[in-house]
């Protein structure tokens, strides 16, 4: 495995928008379609990245937990799927219909919207605020599949807590670590 860091964009970027497929649904969703007025949470993920399926059941309950408090999420997979065929849409949509995903899980088929957020590395987070302006980028905890923190979603959490209490999220913020988004060469 070997890790890759995320960009860490600068805060206040403005979510660049899209409009992506979603095999699951088998329908085109758009960023304006699905973004929250409270905040959108845009995770970069894949299916078989080691590091996306370490915390994937942590991020589940993370989205279950806060979707009903206002805050959207989006799972995007940019990865090339003639490389990687278990990043397929179709295994995109098996995995989301399995774990009964609470959140639609979109194929970036031309990687362009990865590029647009300048994802590095899945997971790669991303927490927009109700003004789409980026709040939150980097990672989702500690835990790592290489270590025995289990995951809690405890860096994003902070952060999606300041933003439901009005508070101000930390600026001090940690880069997410994972397998790197795999391009089409």
């Amino acid at each position: 495995m070997a890790a890759v860091e995320s960009a860490m964009i600068p805060l206040g970027t403005i979510a660049p928008p899209f409009r992506l497929y979603d095999p699951r649904a088998k329908c085109w969703r758009s960023l304006d379609e699905l973004a929250s007025p409270v905040a959108t949470v845009i995770v970069f993920m894949c299916n078989h990245c080691p590091y996306v399926r370490h915390i994937l059941p942590a991020l589940l309950d993370v989205a279950r937990n806060y979707i009903p408090r206002g805050i959207a999420f989006v799972g995007i997979n940019s990865n090339d799927p003639i490389a990687y065929p278990d990043d397929s849409p179709a295994n995109m949509a098996q995995l989301a219909e399995e774990l009964d995903f609470p959140f639609p899980y979109l194929f970036d088929e031309t990687q362009d919207v990865a590029r647009s957020y300048s994802a590095a590395c899945t997971p790669d987070l991303f927490v927009f605020d109700g003004n789409r302006k980026l709040v939150y980028r980097g990672q989702f905890d500690s835990s790592r599949p290489s270590n025995s923190i289990p995951p809690t979603g405890e860096d994003l959490k902070h952060a999606l807590d300041a933003l439901l209490a009005g508070k101000p999220v930390p600026v001090e913020q940690r880069p997410s670590i994972g397998c790197s988004i795999k391009w089409r060469t």
